[in-house]
């Protein structure tokens, strides 16, 4: 959903070209770092039935991953949007 509402803010703002190469690299890596991340979850799973103090941080270090990205893509979109909005 955040996606499509960064697409059409994309849209309505105006981006050039170049923007929007980076737009569309960070959701394709976002979209692309949560299926890692539910792929780890699943393997792990799998490895480790019982609760596990291991296999829980490993499953915590993935998501971890995804939070991390998801920030610096926050902060990119920002830098990209705010001039153009202000």
């Amino acid at each position: 959903m955040a996606a499509v509402v960064v697409g059409i803010s994309g849209w309505l703002t105006g981006l050039s070209k170049t923007e929007w190469l980076i737009v569309i690299l960070l959701i394709g890596g976002m979209l692309a770092l949560e299926l890692v991340n539910t792929a780890m979850e699943r393997v792990v799973d799998l490895a480790s039935p019982a609760v596990h103090p291991l296999a829980k941080q490993a499953k915590d270090m993935a998501a971890g991953a995804v939070l991390v990205f998801a920030a610096a893509s926050a902060i990119i979109g920002l830098l990209i949007f705010l001039p153009k909005w202000l």
